[in-house]
């Protein structure tokens, strides 16, 4: 039975939306913690590691895209997903010590990362589509998994764009019994929670508070949080993604990240080839490039140290790695030309103009990451101070880092210093932000976890890390706490609408909740985007206001105005047209373009 339907006093008790959003973040924890435990346990890794959610969630990802076009509404993918997990849970079998002792250390952060993450919804009182009012992509999102689960193809499948996480949403929904919204807003906590965990193993030596507002800070830094905002999944899945990478090499570097067996040693490195799996399938050839760099980098800072014994691990990853994603090669290849990278594609983007790579450091003290300095409550000053605070404790915590000999970190903070400056050279403002983004964990906590150490003596450094931690914190706090939150629902009918209408003056009468509360206005006005649409609320005035063709209900049968006729019905929305075309005059209603402020016409 799905988990969404099980638990009648719940369901009494909770609205659906609640039980839909929290039975899918469950679902996937419940299904990727073990898999990516697996792995660590075919390394001979005994322990539970906190890297295996994201481990399992990369692969969960691959796993779920490569059966969901199978028969059955998705319905494959979730049966993949589920023997995945079972099949996990039988390698696991004997194999782990130490259990409830890890589970006392990685819970508490789990939980704390999923509240934190809830906040957008618990301010704005309902779980719906995140991110409507200040990014439109998700509708593309939801379109697309639509199409996936109805065994369909679209626009974004066919040109290569990845669509792992997708897949995963729909087993999700498959098997909660939510709607995709929600199952969309499980996999968004699923995501975050599986960034502040990451780190926990770097975090080991510190108290309890320290570690939990540790990983906080690294999965949920500003960037992160402005993504989760706008329902950006995608970029802070490759973020976590990326952040579990960089602290799986530092364990290698340790000798730490398996289990040290003689007889699996050949495996050791085979968590890495997991997570870059990951990466190809949610976020294609770009995933890797932030990987690699990273990789790269280390090695390059460690090769005195290297020995024949690492060619072995290094061989049968980079073959388990390749054998996992040639089928999405050909896919990787045709999504080089999508129209983001094309520099007269999405352009802006959703973006005012660029924003600034001192974000990437955690400190911007506004609710919306894309406002310049002094354009909301704080003067510039903050900003440019709050960016300076930020310098120092990046660069305390590299050389840290790199006075006890640890390259690990540093070289994915270099690695994604790089990316960003090349975005900033040769991409577009939407490409560099998204670099800003993926980056920015990773530099979150190579500043953060030098300075949550208790300090031996005074100042200057115990003053540093309370400013630093301090502001940090705030700032992600004050990103979650204005994120947007859209409709409940969803339905593909309204955008099926968008062609008949084309450039035709449309009125579209829609509830006065929707459009007080729930952001209705911009979702609507995307939908239709490239048509002329005018938003009202219902109970319009008797007669039809001068100009309109088209007007759009939504339940009723009967015309909102004299000398309609319906065209037609896609339930629940109802399309009217005028009887007498109106008379050539300026069109009422304006022109919703695909490359308007709001717009990204492709998604990401």
């Amino acid at each position: 039975m799905p988990l969404g339907r099980a638990g009648g006093v719940a369901a009494s008790i909770l609205p659906r939306p609640v039980l839909g959003v929290y039975a899918s973040l469950l679902l996937i924890l419940i299904a990727s913690t073990p898999v990516g435990q697996a792995v660590f346990a075919i390394c001979g890794r005994r322990r539970l590691s906190p890297l295996a959610p994201a481990v399992g969630l990369g692969l969960l990802c691959a796993l779920a895209w490569g059966t969901v076009r199978l028969p059955g509404d998705g319905s494959a993918a979730l049966v993949a997903v589920a023997a995945a997990a079972l099949a996990a849970l039988a390698v696991l079998a004997g194999r782990l010590e130490r259990v409830a002792e890890d589970l006392r250390t990685g819970l508490p952060v789990a939980l704390a990362a999923a509240v934190a993450a809830s906040l957008p919804f618990l301010v704005a009182g309902r779980f719906g589509i995140l991110g409507t009012g200040l990014n439109p992509d998700m509708s593309q999102h939801l379109f697309a998994a639509f199409k996936l689960a109805a065994g369909g193809t679209e626009r974004l499948q066919e040109s290569g764009y990845p669509l792992g996480p997708h897949a995963l949403a729909v087993a999700a929904a498959k098997g909660t019994g939510a709607s995709l919204v929600h199952a969309f807003d499980g996999l968004t906590l699923a995501i975050a929670v599986a960034a502040c965990v990451a780190p926990l193993r770097i975090l080991a030596p510190l108290r309890p508070a320290r570690r939990l507002l540790g990983g906080l800070l690294a999965g949920l830094c500003y960037m992160a949080a402005s993504y989760l905002i706008q329902g950006a999944f995608k970029e802070t899945l490759e973020a976590t993604l990326f952040l579990a990478f960089a602290v799986a090499l530092h364990h290698l570097d340790r000798g730490e990240l398996a289990g040290g067996a003689g007889a699996r040693h050949a495996l050791t490195a085979l968590p890495l080839a997991a997570l870059a799996t990951g990466a190809a399938y949610s976020y294609s050839f770009p995933g890797l490039v932030w990987l690699a760099g990273a990789l790269l980098l280390w090695a390059a800072s460690r090769w005195r140290e290297a020995s024949r014994e690492a060619l072995a691990p290094a061989a049968a990853a980079a073959a388990l790695f390749a054998a996992a994603v040639a089928p999405e090669a050909g896919r990787m290849a045709d999504f080089a030309s999508f129209e983001t990278f094309n520099p007269s594609g999405p352009g802006l983007g959703n973006l005012f103009n660029r924003i600034s790579p001192l974000e990437a450091l955690g400190i911007w003290p506004s609710g919306d990451f894309r406002l310049d300095p002094g354009a909301g409550a704080v003067p510039a000053a903050g900003f440019y101070l709050g960016g300076a605070l930020a310098l120092a404790a990046l660069a305390y915590g590299l050389w840290w880092w790199l006075r006890r000999r640890e390259t690990a970190l540093p070289a994915a903070v270099a690695a994604g210093g790089a990316l960003v400056l090349y975005a900033l050279v040769s991409g577009t403002p939407y490409q560099e932000a998204k670099a800003i983004v993926v980056a920015a964990p990773v530099a979150m906590l190579a500043a953060a976890r030098p300075l949550l150490e208790q300090p031996r003596r005074l100042a200057p450094r115990p003053l540093l890390a309370a400013c630093f931690l301090g502001a940090g914190a705030g700032c992600s706090l004050l990103a979650l706490v204005n994120g947007p939150v859209g409709p409940v629902s969803w339905t593909p009918a309204l955008g099926s609408l968008r062609h008949q209408i084309h450039r035709q003056s449309t009125l579209v009468l829609a509830p006065r909740e929707l459009l007080a509360d729930e952001h209705g206005r911009d979702f609507i006005v995307w939908e239709l985007r490239g048509s002329r649409v005018c938003v009202a609320v219902n109970g319009p005035p008797p007669r039809l206001p001068p100009g309109i063709r088209y007007v759009i209900t939504q339940g009723s049968g009967r015309p909102p105005y004299p000398g309609l006729r319906l065209v037609r019905t896609a339930s629940p929305y109802r399309l009217w047209a005028s009887r007498r075309p109106p008379q050539p005059q300026a069109p009422p209603c304006p022109l919703i373009a695909p490359g308007e402020r709001r717009a990204n016409p492709g998604g990401d």
